[in-house]
Order: C-alpha cells, then sequence, then structure tokens
C-alpha cells in the first residue's frame, strides 16, 4: 500500500501520466532534484510502446530550470525517436505553465562487441554502514527529503565544516524500502548526497544541481533495503559553480554507474 507522499505514489503517478511532486521531499524551495528525475523517467516509461518498454536506461541528463514546488506537475513526454535498438526520449515539467525541469534520456538494447574496457575506478574500501556516520535528517535544518534517504558517510567532511576536502564517499539507501528497486527508484536515490563543495563553506549557503547526467553501465534492479557505494570527487570549483563526478557500486564492487553534475554555490 503506497501513500500520497511515497515515492512509489509519484512514480506510478507519473507512469500513468499524472505529474505531482509530494510535499516532505523539498530542499530549500525546491523539490529534491533526485525525485524530479525520477518522476520524469517514470513518465517517459508509461509512454514506451513495443520493444522500447524493456529497454535498459543507458543515460539521462536533466537541465533543472527553475525550483519544482510540491503539486501538480505537467509533464509533456515526447518519444524523440524509438529504433531497432535505440529509443532516446524527452521529457519537460511544467508547472504555473513555466518549465521547471527538462530531462533528455537514451535506452538501448546490449549489442554484441569486441570492445571491452574494464572500470578505471576502483571499488573503494570501505566500511560497513552500521561503522560510518549518518547524515542527520534534522527538521528545519537539513533537507526536507533528507527524512527519506539514509546516507552514510565513510570519508570526506560533513556539510558546512570548513573542510579542506572535496570529496564524499560512503553509502546510501532509502529509509523506507519502496515495494520494489528499479531504474526510476535508482534515478530517485542517486542525486541524494549533498553537493560536495559544501563541505568547504563555514555556514549554511544554498547549493543546488544546475545540470546532471547519470550513465548505467549495469542492470540496478536490486532488492529495495540495499545500500549502494558512492564516490564524487570534485574536477573544478570556482566563480560560484562546482564541477564533479561520481561513482555508484553495489555492495559486492560490480560499478553500476556514473554520474556527473554541474552545481551553483552562493558563497
Amino acid at each position: 500500500m503506497t501513500h500520497d507522499g511515497d515515492l512509489q505514489s509519484m512514480l506510478d503517478s507519473a507512469r500513468a501520466g499524472s505529474g505531482r511532486l509530494a510535499a516532505g521531499w523539498g530542499q530549500g524551495r525546491a523539490t529534491y532534484g533526485g525525485v524530479v528525475a525520477g518522476v520524469m523517467l517514470a513518465a517517459l516509461r508509461g509512454r514506451l510502446e513495443g520493444a522500447s518498454q524493456g529497454l535498459p536506461l543507458r543515460s539521462l541528463t536533466v537541465s533543472f530550470v527553475a525550483p519544482a514546488t510540491a503539486g501538480p506537475a505537467d509533464l509533456d513526454v515526447s518519444v524523440l525517436r524509438a529504433g531497432s535498438s535505440v529509443t532516446q526520449g524527452q521529457v519537460t515539467m511544467r508547472q504555473d505553465g513555466a518549465v521547471v525541469a527538462v530531462l533528455l534520456a537514451s535506452l538501448g538494447a546490449e549489442r554484441a562487441s569486441t570492445v571491452s574496457v574494464a572500470p578505471s575506478a576502483a571499488y573503494p574500501v570501505l566500511p560497513s554502514p552500521d561503522e560510518t556516520t549518518a547524515l542527520p535528517h534534522v527538521p528545519g535544518v537539513t533537507p526536507d527529503f533528507f527524512a527519506h534517504v539514509d546516507l552514510r558517510l565513510a570519508d570526506g567532511g560533513m556539510p558546512y565544516t570548513t573542510a579542506s576536502t572535496s570529496h564524499m564517499l560512503g553509502w546510501m539507501r532509502f529509509r523506507e524500502p519502496t515495494p520494489t528497486f528499479g531504474e526510476e527508484h535508482f534515478v530517485s536515490l542517486v542525486d541524494a548526497w549533498p553537493p560536495a563543495v559544501i563541505q568547504m563553506l563555514a555556514q549554511p549557503r544554498p547549493a543546488s544541481s544546475l545540470t546532471w547526467t547519470l550513465e548505467l553501465v549495469e542492470d540496478v534492479t536490486a532488492e529495495p533495503d540495499a545500500y549502494w557505494a558512492y564516490e564524487v570527487r570534485t574536477d573544478h570549483a570556482g566563480h560560484g559553480y562546482g564541477h564533479t563526478h561520481a561513482h555508484v557500486w553495489r555492495p559486492d564492487g560490480t560499478l553500476v554507474a556514473i554520474s556527473r553534475q554541474t552545481v551553483t554555490v552562493f558563497g
């Protein structure tokens, strides 16, 4: 059974063609970007037909145009091309007639290929989740959506601690397991970590994702209560923008995704 504020309820509604962002998933004045992306991906999945329905997600790019707030959201879905092995789609989310986010997604079947390159990012040495520091949910202090995600920091600095580091390493999952766990849930989870650079600040300042690209290299179907290993590194930061890349692994060390972001930092 799902409730209006559940992630699953939002995803199911989007698949059925009805966009809605629930209260309780905010970060500042906006809805948490992972949920925005997950809802848009669900809307696209709901429009796919025939062989396209079974194609795995390979890549998505989201541009967060304006703050998406709790409430109804219009989802304009376009299947740009449904080829024999690759399908590409676009979803535009609007609220009150204004664009708040745009998603481009590519889905593709496996191909026979002699090319195989092992991941360049090594699986990090991590203590168990129970041995790491949980990022707390403090009403009125931390983002509202922290009530829904379990983030365990193993290395790097906590937000707003004037840290000299600009990376984060740890575990993540939802606090309340969803009924199942697939691509839309994974997309909704991966963006949960705070922008890595805000650990360098001395006090809370606004920071948010401007663009986000997520590339899936393996299947992300999993048990709903599984922890995922996450590591993000900052490639460059300056002039109010940070550029980061991250990797996500299964607990067995299998690399499943590569994430890249441009974040805005007001401080």
